[in-house]
């Protein structure tokens, strides 16, 4: 495999991209609950205006402008109430009004509405303020949206707000590209399930449960599977029997150079590689390749690696194959000190990232900078990006960062 040579950040994320979309997930109908998070695989038009009749946005009386001319208010007479829900069969005449609530259809010859608090009530005489121009407090049919118009592209994330608005419009199901099914793995003969005895040399496996939950954080569940032993039998045998069964196989651990670093050959030889090792730090021994019918993804064994390779690598795998357009792009924030690095790696660093009292993004790198140190992560909320020529970078410079968690107040 000596012909693997390390390849640039870009050249692995344009490769991982066209792999995503060369195995794009088919396309399925759901029920509108379902869908939030995933991505539509079709354009939706809306099928009927909304609101889809002229309605009153506040509690009041309705009521003809013309009847109400100049500033000086007027009595007219209340001949009746529209409450939201069916219309009256009633219209509103020279001189009357009607009571009306938020929602409820604009009666007939009525063309404005004013608020409650604004309207000295007296039996049936309601005295309505001068001043108020036509259309006022008035949600006329379509000024939403007009029967026809684009309110979902294909490629574009579900949010709560877009269900919201299909539900509103009498959608129950909409057309989404299914999730990928991932199987993740740690690997090596020294970890141990959390909250189990420790000997003398084993470690809690920590990179299973942090993969699990960024992936939960997509939408996309994933089976526990037990971790792989440095034993070459055993190991193919348990990823192959993962690779006819899931979309993608993730394993974290063993794709160094050392001699217990199994997966490398076992991918190669059961396989293939489409690149391993990226000049990116940390992370640099990600392999990624196709195993059975999977695609595969061996990240290192240090878990802050595996952090940034996720964000960095995986993701956009898994949008790619998802048909999203909308993924994150990089936030820019301003670097509240000065930083260095005495590499020539692109590096995604630890970093917090907070909003200061004028409405600047800032940032600031954290001291952790080994692949080993979980707090750091822990305790930052982003990861900053350093090009590969970059060696000083002078406090207020603009950094791309990528936020992994809330953004922090200033």
């Amino acid at each position: 495999m000596s012909h693997l040579a390390r390849i640039a950040f870009d050249e692995a994320a344009a490769i991982l991209r066209c792999l995503g979309t060369e195995r794009r997930l088919p396309a399925t109908m759901l029920p509108l609950a379902q869908t939030r998070g995933m991505v539509l695989a079709g354009a939706i038009d809306a099928p009927i205006d909304l609101p889809s009749f002229a309605n009153s946005a506040m509690d009041g009386y309705a009521y003809r402008a013309a009847d109400v001319s100049g500033d000086a208010p007027r009595a007219l007479r209340v001949v009746d109430t529209q409450f939201a829900g069916a219309a009256l069969q009633r219209a509103v005449g020279e001189g009357e009004c009607i009571a009306i609530m938020t929602g409820g259809v604009l009666p007939e010859g009525a063309d404005t509405v004013a608020i409650r608090e604004n309207v000295v009530r007296d039996g049936d005489t309601a005295r309505i303020p001068g001043g108020l121009a036509r259309g006022t407090n008035v949600r006329d049919a379509g000024s939403d949206c007009r029967v026809g118009a684009r309110v979902g592209t294909a490629g574009t994330t579900v949010t709560p707000a877009l269900i919201g608005l299909l539900a509103a419009l009498g959608f129950t199901t909409i057309p989404v590209y299914q999730r990928p099914s991932v199987a993740v793995f740690s690997t090596g003969d020294e970890l141990k399930p959390p909250g189990t005895p420790l000997a003398p040399g084993e470690i809690y496996d920590s990179n299973r449960a942090l993969l699990q939950a960024a992936l939960a954080e997509q939408g996309i569940a994933t089976l526990a599977w037990p971790a792989l032993p440095d034993d070459p039998v055993r190991m193919l045998t348990a990823l192959r029997d993962a690779a006819e069964a899931y979309d993608v196989v993730i394993t974290c651990g063993g794709v160094s150079a050392g001699d217990k670093d199994l997966l490398p050959g076992l991918v190669a030889e059961h396989g293939r590689i489409h690149f391993w090792r990226v000049r990116m730090r940390p992370g640099m021994p990600v392999l990624c390749g196709e195993l059975g019918r999977a695609l595969y993804l061996g990240l290192p064994g240090n878990p802050v690696s595996v952090l940034a390779n996720f964000h960095a690598l995986v993701t956009p795998l898994l949008d790619a194959m998802q048909g999203r357009e909308d993924g994150v792009a990089p936030l820019h924030a301003r670097l509240a000190d000065p930083l260095s690095k005495r590499h020539d790696r692109l590096e995604f660093r630890r970093a917090l990232l907070w909003c200061d009292a004028d409405g600047q993004l800032r940032t600031r790198a954290h001291p952790a900078t080994g692949s080993h140190q979980q707090s750091g992560a822990a305790e930052s909320n982003a990861l900053l990006r350093i090009e590969a020529d970059a060696t000083v970078l002078p406090a207020g410079a603009s950094v791309p960062v990528y936020p992994y968690a809330p953004i922090r107040p200033g």
